[in-house]
């Protein structure tokens, strides 16, 4: 069925793909897999960490948060980071319908700063970006983030999985950048583990 929004003149919104086989997402050291009830001491974690937090706005405030405890595990299209095996939840990546860029997705992802450094990000992105571009219709594969201009390290990862810039702004008081991958474009392979 068409969106209904599309024949009122505003643009079609994309059609999420279905969820990928099994739930999950594999790869060399990593499942991702939909996020559930128990996770939410990282999820806490995650949203209340000030280095986690320090490019996006700070620690969630307490109502926030509660909304937030209640509600993550319902929310399609969010996977928790596992290190396989053991079920060890390391971060979050998520993709959603873009409200900054209609017809787009947009990806975020969060990790446990005890994780940083070891290409998690990079491997965890980039298999949702693939799946992304792989499972949705052509016309509604185009992927979007946006991170904080000075998050280096943020900005690194997106051009490590195949994203370019394309857009700065200021929102939140401080500026942004968006990157975007569209349906076309080449992302790298995935994450073999070495390098």
């Amino acid at each position: 069925m068409d969106d209904p929004s599309a024949s009122a003149g505003f643009p079609a919104r994309p059609t999420l793909p279905k969820g990928p086989e099994g739930g999950v997402l594999r790869t060399a050291r990593l499942e991702l897999r939909p996020a559930r009830a128990d996770d939410v001491d990282v999820y806490t974690r995650l949203w209340t960490d000030p280095d986690v937090r320090r490019f996006l706005g700070g620690p969630v405030g307490s109502h926030r948060l509660r909304l937030r405890q209640e509600r993550f595990d319902s929310r399609p299209h969010v996977f928790s980071v596992t290190t396989g095996e053991r079920d060890e939840v390391i971060g979050t990546v998520s993709v959603d319908v873009s409200e900054r860029r209609a017809g787009s997705w947009e990806v975020a992802y969060s990790f446990l700063p005890e994780h940083w450094g070891h290409g998690y990000g990079r491997e965890a992105v980039g298999a949702l970006v693939r799946w992304v571009l792989e499972a949705a219709p052509e016309r509604d594969a185009s992927l979007i983030a946006v991170t904080q201009e000075a998050n280096a390290r943020s900005r690194q990862m997106l051009e490590a999985v195949g994203m370019r810039l394309q857009d700065r702004f200021v929102e939140f008081g401080a500026p942004q950048v968006l990157y975007v991958i569209e349906h076309g474009d080449r992302p790298p392979p995935a994450w073999s583990g070495e390098g």
